[in-house]
């Protein structure tokens, strides 16, 4: 079980309402009747943006059919989506909404497949290699570059807490010759990648795009991620990346496409045990 995120607890409940309308053979007017809620409320529990109170979600659950066990998950989840508060919900003057929900969703799943083309993923970078991405944003002001470092050096904490994320990072192996910060830096930030991968073998795995690959390139310069949940009643999430817009991608259609992407990129990558060794390479270079 990944760590509990009140933010994929709020979607999973989202989802779960949504599917038990969606199977019902009741009317919406019958059921807010019976829960006792009016239209306008109705509304905007089905849009995200206002939560059940127990007493009501117990009796939405009931009047959809739900047993008490099922019952009893569901206000689990609005227990967690309520009462828990993400680090991320604490900075709102210094992460965008966007953000927020990426590192909420990131937090509570259990395995993420990304791709980056040009730079090493947030979640691997040191502090010197991170720093000198985040200065570089031009959106950023210069005093709030350490707080974004620190940030970004929260989030991987789920790389190695109790329960650690399975991430498999795809990069071209043109991150790892890309001097960003320096060749100090760069050096720094290698090594860095081959002591998170040999200290955690079972959940951290590196998969390169070497330059002799024939459609190395196909992918051009996307970033996106791929997010898995341990919850059977989660679909699989995007998370796409351009230099101005960045935002989670539920369409189920989307998600398939990159998916795909990512399928047919891996079959230009080297293996796990030859990406590790090629950076090793690097550092010796």
């Amino acid at each position: 079980m990944a760590t509990p995120s009140p933010a994929v607890a709020r979607w999973e409940l989202r989802l779960r309402i949504a599917q038990l309308r969606k199977d019902s053979q009741l009317g919406d007017a019958e059921v807010m009747d019976a829960v006792g809620i009016s239209r306008p409320y109705w509304s905007q529990v089905f849009s995200g943006t206002r939560m059940l109170t127990v007493d009501k979600l117990r009796a939405l659950a009931a009047a959809y059919g739900c047993d008490a066990d099922e019952q009893d998950e569901l206000v689990q989840l609005r227990e967690i989506a309520t009462k828990e508060r993400g680090w991320w919900m604490k900075h709102p003057a210094l992460i965008r909404p966007e953000m927020q929900q990426l590192y909420g969703l990131e937090h509570g799943a259990r395995s993420i497949r990304c791709y980056n083309s040009l730079l090493i993923p947030g979640l691997l970078q040191c502090e010197g290699y991170a720093r000198t991405i985040i200065a570089a944003n031009t959106m950023i002001r210069p005093f709030e570059v350490e707080q974004h470092l620190a940030v970004r050096m929260q989030r991987q904490s789920r790389l190695t807490d109790d329960d650690p994320l399975h991430l498999t990072a795809m990069v071209s192996e043109a991150a790892l010759i890309q001097q960003t910060g320096g060749p100090d830096v760069l050096r720094e930030q290698l090594l860095h990648l081959i002591r998170l991968a040999e200290q955690h073998p079972e959940t951290i795995e590196y998969r390169i795009i070497p330059f002799t690959a024939a459609e190395g390139t196909a992918l051009g310069g996307s970033t996106f991620h791929l997010l898995d949940f341990s919850s059977t009643k989660l679909p699989t999430l995007g998370w796409s990346e351009t230099p101005t817009r960045a935002g989670v991608v539920e369409d189920p259609t989307e998600v398939s496409s990159l998916a795909y992407a990512y399928a047919q990129a891996m079959t230009q990558t080297l293996s796990a045990a030859d990406s590790l060794s090629l950076i090793k390479e690097k550092v010796r270079e």
